[in-house]
């Protein structure tokens, strides 16, 4: 690569547009290269100290900022160490995981580090770096453990504007975003939170009859009644309660690019639907396996963990779907119960564990539809208390939804200002 090649991305700055160009940098030439280097762990006078030590599993994908908290601390020896600010990349195995760190440390040796200097801003060069992550990650595509040495690593070039003043005018830019979804991110995982604790209240504990906190209205009430799982599922319903098709008689030959949505076990998430794993097959296989289809607004189970026995809802947007063999589908009765407490009480902490109580396998969870169909709910009487705490929860849970939809949308919003504001041909 011409490393002075000049270099124009396709969004800049006004104040830039007519200014100078970009050019390629080595990162060799843009700062110091560490490899870093696991302390002897037989050697206790390493260990213990006061620098924090870095491996890959410690980089958040979702985190600009290395968390620091809960880390090993090492006595600095062996190792260059690294300022705060410093980027660490890891460069074996999991490539492109990356960082800036928050205070001084040192690395394992999975990880190449770039202590930037005073002529660079490490924040755009942290951007640059993931950026150009794709690129690096291909230079790897055929090796069977994919690692870039030392020696690679500081050959790999980037795009930099000449301009230092643009380069922090970009970094801000995105450093910006970064903070926005970081802090939806921090808001998600408060609601989740909150779900968690006021579910636990608003069910009974295990050996209880009544709930820590109940509705003004119903605190008088007499105490929760005990039934069996299949005791709140449609009778009415042909196949209310019924699990996915044998394996031999949905293969992956039955699979195709589009027709009716096949719902897998990687589809069932603990209390979510997860929309990411799409796969399908034909009406005709779907009518074939009439007793395995399940419909918007289901309730469907996994029969394997983790954790097993999770339960979510099927989107109203996918109007038929055909479960694979380890879902199982569970209609309520509505008239008798609030559909969504049946839901939300099937993720509750008490029946998850009665779940996993029954479930049988050693590494990892399974449980059957007899099996299933025994597990105990307690469920007040009164179906209004069952729709006041659905209610509650729904809300809660509407709320989680669109936090989750705006990550995504700025995530998106960020990929694609990263793509405009750097140079097509980064690599």
């Amino acid at each position: 690569m011409n490393s002075n090649e000049k270099l124009v991305p396709e969004l800049r700055f006004p104040k830039f547009e007519n200014g100078v160009g970009w050019n390629k940098k080595k990162l060799m030439d843009i700062g110091e290269i560490v490899t870093g280097k696991t302390p002897d762990t037989q050697d206790m006078s390493l260990w213990g100290g006061d620098v924090l030590f870095i491996t890959p599993t410690d980089i958040k994908d979702i985190n600009k900022y290395q968390d620091d908290s809960e880390r090993t601390i090492v006595k600095q020896k062996s190792t260059t160490l690294l300022p705060a600010g410093s980027i660490v990349y890891t460069c074996i195995a999991s490539i492109g995981k990356i960082a800036l760190t928050k205070k001084e440390s040192v690395t394992n040796q999975q990880i190449n580090s770039l202590i930037v200097n005073d002529l660079f801003i490490n924040e755009f060069i942290f951007y640059a770096l993931v950026y150009a992550t794709p690129y690096i990650k291909s230079l790897t595509a055929s090796s069977t453990i994919p690692i870039i040495n030392k020696s690679e690593f500081s050959g790999i070039c980037i795009p930099i504007p000449l301009d230092v003043e643009e380069q922090q005018k970009i970094a801000s830019c995105l450093s910006s975003l970064d903070d926005l979804i970081t802090g939806h991110i921090d808001k998600l995982k408060t609601l989740k939170e909150h779900k968690k604790g006021l579910m636990q209240d608003l069910f009974p504990k295990e050996r209880k009859k009544k709930p820590k906190y109940r509705f003004p209205e119903f605190e008088s009430d007499e105490e929760w009644i005990q039934v069996n799982l299949i005791d709140v599922v449609d009778k009415k319903v042909k196949w209310g309660f019924t699990g996915g098709p044998f394996g031999s008689n949905l293969k992956a030959s039955d699979y195709d690019s589009n027709g009716i949505r096949i719902i897998q076990l990687q589809n069932i998430g603990d209390g979510e639907f997860k929309d990411d794993y799409k796969i399908y097959t034909s009406i005709e296989k779907a009518d074939e396996l009439l007793s395995c289809n399940i419909y918007s607004g289901d309730i469907i189970l996994s029969k394997m963990g983790d954790p097993v026995g999770r339960a979510c809802m099927i989107p109203e947007k996918l109007k038929r779907c055909l479960m694979a063999s380890d879902g199982i589908r569970l209609v309520v009765d509505e008239k008798k119960h609030s559909k969504y407490f049946v839901y939300s009480l099937i993720n509750s902490k008490t029946v998850r564990a009665d779940i996993e109580r029954k479930a049988t396998g050693s590494t990892r969870k399974r449980i059957g539809l007899d099996e299933l169909k025994q597990i105990l709910l307690l469920i007040p009487k009164n179906i209004n208390e069952q729709r006041k705490i659905a209610a509650c929860l729904s809300a809660l849970d509407d709320m989680i939804i669109e936090e989750a939809q705006m990550i995504e949308k700025l995530q998106l919003h960020k990929k694609g200002l990263t793509q405009g504001l750097f140079p097509n041909n980064a690599e």
